[in-house]
């Protein structure tokens, strides 16, 4: 992984003395407790990262994929694109403190598609149990109770605006006694004092209504944001980055939420986000923190979102986590769990020598270990198995793609 030019399994096996079929073995067939080892790097990465200033980030990626036999693909917003394509979609969890992350989880998402087709989901291997329509906040509300069945310490739960924008995963939150910082759409609803909704009387004839309603006012976020003077805006320093102080401008108010349902409307935290020197806020954020958290506080567990987008990033260019060549259900999974256990390693390595090399990034310790391991030498023989081998599988794809040209 840290040697190959590419994260397939070719590739890999060009650098090690194996071949691709011994590795692909090892993720579809050999006797591993990937479940154990998954727990395994939950459980160190909470002895790194865990307790109560550390932030349970949860977010999807996208990787597009060709054809339609990858398990869970179908033609899917790819946020890594800005446009729908041919994808398939991961849910994640990252454990992050004090600028410093780790991938925790992670869970496919299928479509409909895939659901309504039990034929597709046995050529991809899905297990049965999996063979369920769960929406991405199903899937992200899996991954928190997985962390907490670890015993990972976070002190709240951080989620962008496709997450934070369903009422019922918020409220699911909290049931769970859970803090979140929750980024939501623009026309979110807010009431600026309690809405009190209650049920209507009515006059005695017909049936008594059963739906509650409020008779005060309320407002969308974007509404009220844009109601409020240049002066309310408060410059916070979030945190140091490479090109110096990152700030960004703030509103924060206490407001009520309510969905229509409930007996009572929530009291919550409501701060924007503008960038300093913006015009128009970026983020409108929700969180159920304690009534006297501060603009500050708030405004930076809100800006730990970044870091896991940040080991995405890093993860898919150092670490191989979107070259993989596999199309089963488990195996995706076991490679994003090789690609935790890597993040986890060169986490370990940064955490030991942080004070001596400050400045050193997962890149660079990429960078050494590929060039402190051995490489078996390149002799004119070897070099020729592996050009056989590649011509063997480009021949094997010809021969499958015309099979298939016979079939229609």
């Amino acid at each position: 992984m840290f040697q190959a030019s590419r994260g397939s399994l070719l590739r890999m096996s060009e650098v090690v003395d194996t071949d691709s079929q011994a590795l692909h073995h090892l993720l579809t067939e050999a006797g591993v407790d990937w479940d154990g080892l998954s727990g395994e790097v939950a459980r160190q990465a909470d002895a790194l990262l865990g307790g109560d200033q550390a932030a349970l980030i949860l977010d999807e990626s996208a990787f597009v994929k060709k054809g339609k036999a990858s398990a869970g693909v179908a033609r899917m917003w790819n946020g890594r694109l800005g446009k729908v394509d041919n994808s398939q979609v991961g849910v994640f969890s990252a454990l992050c403190r004090n600028q410093r992350v780790t991938l925790l989880d992670s869970r496919l998402y299928l479509p409909k598609t895939w659901v309504e087709d039990a034929q597709r989901c046995r050529r991809a291997h899905i297990p049965e149990e999996a063979r369920q329509l769960r929406s991405k906040c199903d899937l992200a509300l899996e991954l928190v109770d997985t962390a907490r069945q670890h015993s990972v310490r976070f002190g709240y739960v951080a989620v962008d605006g496709g997450y934070g924008k369903d009422p019922v995963f918020l409220r699911r939150l909290a049931a769970r006694s859970l803090c979140f910082v929750a980024d939501v759409h623009k026309d979110q609803r807010i009431w600026l004092e309690d809405p009190a909704p209650c049920q209507p009387v009515t006059s005695g004839r017909g049936r008594p209504a059963k739906k509650r309603r409020t008779d005060r006012p309320s407002l969308t976020v974007a509404e009220w944001a844009a109601r409020q003077p240049a002066s309310a805006w408060k410059v916070v320093k979030l945190r140091q980055g490479e090109k110096g102080t990152l700030k960004a401008e703030y509103l924060h108010a206490r407001v009520w939420v309510w969905d229509g349902k409930e007996e009572t409307a929530r009291h919550w935290h409501l701060l924007v986000r503008r960038e300093c020197g913006a015009g128009t806020p970026s983020h409108y954020v929700l969180s159920n923190a304690d009534a006297d958290a501060s603009t500050t506080r708030l405004a930076r567990m809100q800006g730990c979102r970044f870091f896991i987008e940040h080991a995405f990033r890093e993860a898919k260019s150092e670490l191989a986590m979107a070259d993989y060549q596999v199309r089963r259900w488990d195996a995706w999974h076991r490679h994003m769990a090789l690609v935790r256990i890597a993040m986890l390693f060169l986490l370990k390595e940064r955490l030991a020598i942080q004070d001596d090399v400050p400045m050193l990034s997962l890149a660079d310790l990429v960078l050494a270990i590929d060039q402190l391991l051995p490489r078996p030498e390149p002799t004119p023989e070897r070099i020729a198995r592996i050009i056989q081998q590649r011509h063997r599988r480009r021949q094997k794809a010809l021969e499958s793609c015309l099979r298939r040209e016979l079939e229609i």
